[in-house]
């Protein structure tokens, strides 16, 4: 299957081997957080922060329509051709090459665009849930794009994006957006029980304790896939707070397992990668973890899903 200039894919569920992309992931991290950062700053706070987000879109990722007055911006992320295209209702438009450069010249470049499209927007540079971070700014050490890394992990998300979507859709109750949380570039779907939780103690690294309050408000059971856990990265699933028994139960398929250091289950993206049937593995993973928690956590399952067909 062609994926695009110089990319050649062995199927729709590519390899993403860490050890190949490591540098080009942990910048391509940060710069989705100089542009996340601006859909913060422009818009209202949504439940749960899901107005900061990204999402997966046909040619990568998006910010999809921010405001701006009397006007909206979006800022795509094309990782076909490789390029940050920040398009305008007025019909004005601006682009960057997505290619190797520092993320203090990444930073740099994308708010230089703004400006020049009267958008000039104030964000905090200082990277958020990584350990030591450097400021945009000031960032010289980051500074890796392989194309070819990036696009396969887009069609990987394309995949993931959709298996997301169709078990979201067995959820009649409160359910988030499938969307990209640019802090740790992890692609979540939550489902909530419809009650309150207690408050969360934090801790994650530039993130004040109001980040982690308002996230988790409510009880919840979260699933989705981080490119930083593992060979190729991790599919996981947790609960908050979490409910007795929930680690110690019985979940499917066999490759799933808890992780102690994570706090939650896990399963290796590779295991669903080279299965025969890569959605029915991942599907299987989400409904049995997801069933652990609600067990558990003796949410009114009648009533929060879709009865099946």
């Amino acid at each position: 299957m062609d994926g695009g200039p110089g990319v050649l894919v062995s199927g729709p569920w590519p390899a993403l081997p860490a050890a190949d992309w490591q540098p080009t992931r942990d910048t391509f991290i940060l710069w989705t957080q100089v542009v996340g950062k601006v859909r913060l700053a422009r818009t209202p706070v949504t439940s749960h922060w899901w107005n900061v987000p990204l999402y997966v879109a046909a040619r990568g990722l998006t910010t999809s329509l921010v405001p701006a007055g009397d006007r909206g911006f979006q800022v795509d992320l094309d990782l076909v051709d490789h390029r940050l295209d920040i398009a305008v209702t007025d019909g004005s438009r601006r682009s960057m090459a997505l290619e190797p450069m520092t993320t203090a010249e990444f930073h740099a470049g994308f708010h230089a665009l703004l400006a020049d499209l009267d958008l000039a927007t104030e964000t905090w540079a200082m990277p958020v849930e990584i350990a030591g971070a450097i400021p945009f700014d000031q960032d010289t050490e980051h500074a890796s794009y392989d194309a070819d890394a990036v696009h396969r992990f887009w069609l990987a998300l394309v995949q993931m994006d959709r298996v997301l979507s169709l078990f979201r859709a067995r959820f009649l109750g409160k359910v988030s957006p499938v969307h990209l949380f640019w802090g740790a570039l992890d692609l979540a779907v939550t489902r909530f029980s419809g009650r309150d939780a207690p408050p969360h103690p934090g801790g994650a690294p530039n993130c004040g304790p109001h980040v982690m309050h308002e996230a988790y408000s409510h009880e919840v059971s979260s699933a989705g896939y981080w490119p930083g856990g593992g060979a190729e990265g991790v599919f996981y699933s947790y609960a908050y707070p979490e409910p007795p028994g929930f680690r110690d139960a019985t979940v499917a398929p066999a490759a799933a397992r808890w992780d102690d250091d994570l706090g939650e289950f896990v399963l290796d993206y590779q295991a669903v990668r080279t299965a025969a049937d890569p959605d029915a593995v991942l599907l299987t993973f989400l409904q049995s973890t997801y069933e652990a928690a609600a067990d558990a956590a003796r949410w009114d399952r009648a009533a929060l899903e879709r009865p099946p067909g």
